[in-house]
């Protein structure tokens, strides 16, 4: 069938079908506030539209419902995503609200403030009880319907830097502009990005020096930080203390859109009829718990893992790789036999093409339940290209790598550090950044509604920005911003306090107490004896099970492991070297005010010690 698609880049008539919706070619081709884009420069984006058009619409039943929610509906939804649920249910949580809602800054809590409030007035305006009224969460405020939260200092929205055309935009003309080099600077962590907002613009005003280009060279360089306490990864948590970053994370990011003067929008979580077996259509939960049962441990779908190690093996080095699409009948052959037999261990993959295996990489991307970027958050994903500058649009992207679900956070980082591979080889396959971001952005952005929005067509170049910012910038986006860890030791701090005493469960945890406590106290007397920073370091796995050591100004956790691997390399038995190289070992921080982190290397131990004190030190690999 030959597509109508490229009739708009050669200024013909016509209209193209999209499941459920005509879509006309004068619209497709239209960007928002007016600026015109270089037809030229979004071929790959429409030829892969193209390709998915003509791959046949998503299963029926694999279609997301759109379904309208009340004001009431979306602030609970967000109460209850932000960690808060328990002020509209009265019920207990894992966290209690209010020790959250304690450790908030003043703009995050006015934020909560001002969503708590819509929440009570549209239960009134229907009729509905509500649960808690405002004024006993914020005593003595409660603003005036329509008149905005105290929150201190705050941006208007017309404080926003202005943009005559849209971020994602490219440019008019390669090489012209106001001729700023790329920006090359350390994005701090330490400070929440909402309260660094004001302070950033005051400081930089040279707007066009952030606005996004389509040349890959004029992309800026962020670099992360070298904190004390060192850089910690998504990784590096446990589960629990990653659901309380995400809690957090929620606040702060929708404080920043409130910030910015962007309305931060979410879809309904819906519960879609989904396979409970095979490989296609099924969703990454079911999926990785069947993995699971053949490889203990896997963060990453095999099979999707096994079209990523094809594509490596034989596609790096070929033209056209991910933008030529494979035969339309043999990619629904392989992937019928896929479905029949990759758990049997007899799919034969070497009849699959480099071509083949890009066509069903990209399938299974579309045709996952939910998006991979979460139903609930893809609007907030979508809007991030609203956002005027660089430096604010990575920043959206960091929180919201924080709020998607293990699953999808890990399948994601793998699909991108392939993607910056096939860029890394653009000399052979004549893959550039731009071309593989316009090639993957439809697979990810639009909407597989039996209702398609015209806005996400037209907003066709800023979706392919995004991939290109989620590939530039991933080793950054993937590590947890310091100000975040910070909140989340004040929050288990304050969860300690809040806790009620009388249950079992409550009287063990006292008496846990009451050992460390003791222990504190002659810990306390050696360290009179010896000064600050004596700790024992345990290492279950060694054959010298602990270490005592004296920490200075200068030890860092690179140091300790350096000294275990050194005492105990040349052990038999439960020695470091029996490990071997699958196990290698890293020293954590357990309990205390976190429940467990592994540490960087050149975390600074005593800076750590004097944040956390009553933290066990333990030397293990991950996920022993």
């Amino acid at each position: 069938m030959k597509s109508s698609l490229y009739s708009c880049l050669n200024g013909k008539e016509g209209s193209q079908q999209w499941p459920g919706r005509m879509i006309s070619q004068e619209a497709l081709c239209l960007p928002r506030d007016g600026f015109a884009i270089s037809q030229d420069s979004m071929e790959d984006y429409w030829s892969e539209v193209r390709n998915i058009t003509e791959s046949g619409p998503v299963c029926q039943e694999l279609l997301l419902e759109e379904h309208s929610m009340d004001e009431a509906e979306l602030e609970e939804a967000w109460l209850q995503e932000a960690g808060l649920s328990t002020l509209v249910s009265g019920a207990s949580g894992d966290t209690p609200a209010e020790a959250l809602l304690s450790t908030l800054t003043r703009s995050q809590a006015a934020l909560v403030q001002k969503r708590l409030n819509s929440y009570t007035q549209t239960l009134r305006r229907h009729n509905r009880q509500s649960a808690r009224h405002v004024r006993d969460i914020f005593p003595g405020s409660d603003p005036a319907p329509g008149q905005p939260a105290d929150s201190g200092p705050q941006i208007s929205p017309g404080g926003q830097l202005p943009v005559k055309v849209p971020p994602w935009a490219p440019a008019r003309g390669e090489g012209s502009g106001s001729g700023c080099e790329p920006v090359r600077e350390t994005l701090q962590f330490e400070v929440p990005y909402s309260e660094g907002l004001a302070a950033y613009r005051r400081e930089h005003d040279c707007p066009d020096c952030h606005k996004t280009r389509r040349d890959d060279g004029a992309l800026p360089v962020f670099l992360p930080p070298t904190p004390k306490l060192g850089l910690t990864r998504v990784q590096d948590l446990s589960s629990e203390d990653m659901k309380k970053i995400s809690y957090i994370a929620l606040i702060e990011l929708t404080t920043f859109f409130d910030t910015l003067g962007i309305e931060l929008k979410r879809n309904r979580l819906t519960r879609n009829k989904a396979r409970e077996s095979g490989i296609f259509g099924v969703s990454l939960a079911t999926l990785l718990e069947n993995d699971q049962k053949k490889l203990p441990g896997s963060k990453v779908p095999l099979v999707f893992k096994k079209l990523l190690s094809k594509l490596e093996q034989t596609g790096l080095q070929t033209e056209g790789i991910l933008r030529v699409p494979g035969s339309a009948s043999r990619v629904k052959h392989l992937r019928q036999e896929l479905e029949a037999k990759f758990y049997e261990d007899q799919f034969d993959w070497e009849q699959v093409r480099h071509n083949d295996a890009a066509g069903l990489l990209k399938m299974f991307i579309r045709e996952l339940p939910s998006p991979l970027l979460t139903q609930q958050h893809l609007p907030a994903f979508l809007a991030v290209q609203n956002i005027a500058t660089y430096r604010n649009q990575i920043q959206a992207l960091h929180l919201l790598i924080m709020l998607l679900p293990e699953a999808n956070r890990d399948t994601l980082k793998a699909l991108l550090e392939f993607l910056r591979k096939v860029v890394a080889h653009e000399e052979e396959n004549r893959m550039s950044l731009w071309n593989v971001s316009m090639i993957v952005a439809p697979n990810l952005f639009i909407s597989r509604s039996k209702n398609a929005k015209l806005e996400e067509m037209q907003g066709a170049a800023g979706a392919a920005h995004l991939v290109r910012l989620l590939i530039t910038s991933q080793d950054f986006l993937w590590t947890v911003p310091c100000f975040l860890i910070s909140h989340l030791r004040k929050l288990n701090e304050a969860s300690v306090g809040k806790k009620m005493l009388g249950s079992e469960k409550s009287k063990r945890k006292l008496l846990r107490r009451w050992h460390i406590d003791r222990n504190k106290g002659e810990k306390t007397e050696l360290v009179g004896l010896l000064g600050e920073g004596l700790i024992r370091v345990h290492a279950p796995l060694h054959a010298k099970v602990s270490m005592a050591l004296l920490l200075d100004g200068e030890t860092k956790a690179k140091d300790v492991m350096a000294r275990f691997d050194c005492e105990n390399g040349s052990v038999s038995g439960r020695g470091s070297r029996s490990c071997g190289k699958r196990h290698r070992q890293y020293l954590f921080e357990v309990g205390g005010n976190l429940g467990e982190r592994c540490l960087d290397p050149d975390t600074y131990l005593l800076d750590l010690y004097r944040v956390n004190p009553n933290c066990e030190w333990i030397f293990k690999p991950r996920n022993s």
